[in-house]
This record gives C-alpha cells, structure tokens and sequence, in this order.
C-alpha cells in the first residue's frame, strides 16, 4: 500500500485551512487562516467576504501545509476537501482548488462531509496519542482499512457534534471499507454556538461568543438565574417534515426520538427577556467598545468586572450552566439509550471548559469513556477533514469530476 499522505482543505465557513495526515492517524501538518478579525465588526460571519478572502488564502495555506510537512505535490496520494454542508461560495473555493491540483498531478480527490471531520478530529487525536505513547511496534501499526473489514482497533461510539451552526448526535460505528453514521438527534432550530453567539453580542462582547461567555462565566454564579429547557414532545403537525434549521435536508422529525432532539432559540428569547426587565442594557455600548479596542477576554475577577457589572456575569454563568447541562442531560441518554461506552464531543464548543470538566465528571461517574479533540483540532481544520478521508482512501470510495458544493450535506441516514 502506498505511504497514505492525504492533503486535506477545508473552507465551509470562516477558516482558510489545509493539513498533511499520514494514513488516518498521524499529522504532519496543518495550517489555518483566520478570518475572525474581520468578521468580529459584524458581529458575524459575511458570506461574500468569507469567499473572498478564501479566495486570498487559499494558496499559501496549501503551500505553507506541504512546506511544513516537508512534501510536495508528487508525495501525495489523494487530496480530500470538504464538499458541505457550509456557505456555498467558501465551499466551492476549497472544492474548485482542489480538483485543480488533483487534475494536475493526476490524484484523486476524496469528498469529505464537515460533520464527518469534526468526529474523525477526536478519532486522529485518540489515534496520535496511541501513537506517541506506544513502542515503536504501535507506531508503526498505523489503523488499515480493507473492503470487507471494520476500521482496525476502532470501536462504536455516540458523537455529539456542538459548535456555531450544528448540535447533532450520531452513533458512529466502523464498518466495512469506511464508518457509518445513524443521526439520533439534533437541533430543531439554533445550534449551541450559535445561540452562544447571539447571547455575547446581545450582551455587547465579543465575536464569537463561545470564548467570551466562557471566560466570564467562571466569574458567575450560575444558578442566579433559572433557566430551564422543557422536554420537546412529538407534533402531530410536524410529522414527516425536516426540521426548521439551515441543514433542513435530514431526517424527519418524525424518525428521531424525541428525547433526543435539543432547542436553544428559548433560552436566546429568555436571555433577551431577563436583560429587558432587569435594565441590563446599560453599559453594552462600553463593553462594544472596549472590545472593538482590543480587550481581551477577561482573566480575573476584576478584568470581569470592568466589563460587566456582577449581575451580567451571574447571567452568562447561568446561561452557559443550562446549555451545558442540557447538553449533557441529552447526550448520556442517548448513551445509554444505545448501550454504547464511548462518547466523542467536538465541535466548536466542545472547546468549552465548563463542557469538558462537566462532561469528564459525568463519563466517570458512569463509567463511560468520553474523548474530545485538542483545542486546535475542535475548531475547523483540515487535519480532521484528511483523516475523515483515509478510510474512504482504502476503500476507494473517490470523487467524480463533476464535484460540486453542498451547503445543506446531511450526515448518515
């Protein structure tokens, strides 16, 4: 078999990013431009101005990748790119690029789902700690795929995919030649990052939110306020008709359980609703401006407070515990629901401190294994959307030549 170097390239939303992974499991590179600064004085991502500066990056990201990685074109085995689901201008900026350079050097190109890569990110962090922390023997045992066989030293596991414009559950399961993935539930309407984001700016703090409402809730008192998220229930009205997101193209309501099914545009009106009847909206216009200014997330008690007055800081610990907790009650469930051990978190918000400690301490107290990817790796990247690849490599499973963007791609059946 050939050395399995996939150069992977990722340009769904905000992110410019292109990796080198060897074989599924081992990252030589991975490369990323931000498009953050610009966007944060919108308060939100600009779809025009998001594939324009695609357009800018695109091709020192991808020579910056192969530098680093110490490769050329000719190195290459496959070039895998994600096809959806995303903005279809930044799409199609990754895709089109990508199909060039495979026709060019006579390589294939392997289409890769985003949500698929966000899992594949905790499996190559799981898959490079083994790596590293093995002889020389598991080293070199890097994970095969064959046509008939499962994806070697891989187990089933549930996936909870959180970030800016997805919460979706999946049970992931290897089968053969590459995974298989089930949707157990999802959002009906906001995505977790993405009411994290509409709360921080109807606050007046930064974009994206995630790490702002992150940073100050620590700082909070999160049972100040008591949100609560009531059990979604079955609509006969709504049988057999996707849900009202930007992905519509999904299972039916109707197919998926719905205890399993979360809804984050409540506690957004609610936010919104506290803020109106207790007067918190002195102030935004200061805390707009300081972060304009290039204030920084906030570090201590005092920096918090020079933002915020305590009562806004008990709210976003409020707002932030609830989510979580939501979260958290939804996906051990599914857990147990499917009698599965392993629980893999990613996605923008998995980057979440109080997510991750929340999380880590329930997995242990039920003695389930729960695995997130770096910080690095939970954010968009093309190291993830490489080793998402690999399996599809082995198995053959290439792109035809007419490609194109899906911005609304559904994951799984």
């Amino acid at each position: 078999m050939s050395g399995g170097l996939i150069l992977g390239i990722e340009s769904s939303c905000d992110e410019t990013a292109a990796a080198v992974v060897e074989r599924g499991a081992r990252t030589l590179s991975s490369v990323v431009a931000s498009q953050i600064a610009m966007h944060a004085r919108y308060g939100g991502v600009v779809p025009e101005l998001a594939s324009r500066e695609h357009l800018r990056a695109i091709v020192p990201v991808v020579r910056a990748a192969l530098s680093e990685a110490g490769v050329g074109l000719e190195d290459l085995d496959a070039i895998a790119v994600t096809s959806g689901p995303g903005l279809a201008g930044a799409l199609l900026v990754g895709i089109t690029y990508a199909k060039a350079l495979a026709f060019a050097r006579g390589l294939p190109v392997i289409a890769v789902n985003h949500l698929e890569g966000h899992i594949h990110a905790v499996l190559l962090e799981e898959r490079q700690k083994a790596a590293g922390e093995g002889s020389e023997m598991q080293v070199l045992r890097l994970p095969s795929v064959a046509q008939d066989d499962k994806v070697e030293g891989e187990e089933a596991a549930l996936a909870l995919v959180v970030s800016g414009g997805h919460t979706h559950l999946y049970l992931a399961e290897p089968g053969p030649g590459t995974w298989r993935y089930r949707l157990v539930g999802r959002t009906l309407d906001d995505a977790a990052g993405e009411a994290y984001d509409k709360v921080a700016k109807l606050l007046g703090l930064g974009y994206p939110g995630g790490p702002w409402i992150d940073a100050m809730a620590r700082f909070g008192d999160p049972r100040a306020v008591p949100f609560a998220f009531a059990q979604i229930k079955n609509k006969a009205h709504l049988q057999g008709k996707a849900p009202r997101t930007k992905a519509a193209r999904t299972a039916p309501i109707a197919d998926l359980d719905a205890h399993f099914l979360f809804s984050f545009s409540g506690i957004k009106t609610a936010v919104l609703r506290h803020v109106e009847l207790n007067g918190m909206r002195a102030g935004v216009e200061e805390r707009i401006g300081k972060v304009l200014a290039g204030a920084g997330t906030p570090r201590t008690r005092e920096e918090a407070l020079e933002l915020a007055p305590q009562a806004v800081l008990d709210l976003i610990a409020s707002f932030q515990h609830a989510v979580v907790g939501d979260l958290m009650k939804k996906t051990f469930a599914a857990a147990e629901s499917l009698d599965v051990a392993r629980i893999l978190v990613t996605g923008g918000v998995a980057a979440n401190h109080e997510l991750r400690e929340r999380f880590s301490a329930e997995a242990a107290r039920r003695r389930v294994r729960v695995s997130f990817p770096t910080l690095a790796l939970s954010t968009d990247n093309a190291a993830m959307i490489a080793a998402a690849a690999w399996p599809r490599f082995a198995a053959g499973e290439f792109a035809s030549s007419d490609l194109s963007a899906d911005p609304s791609l559904a994951l799984g059946r």
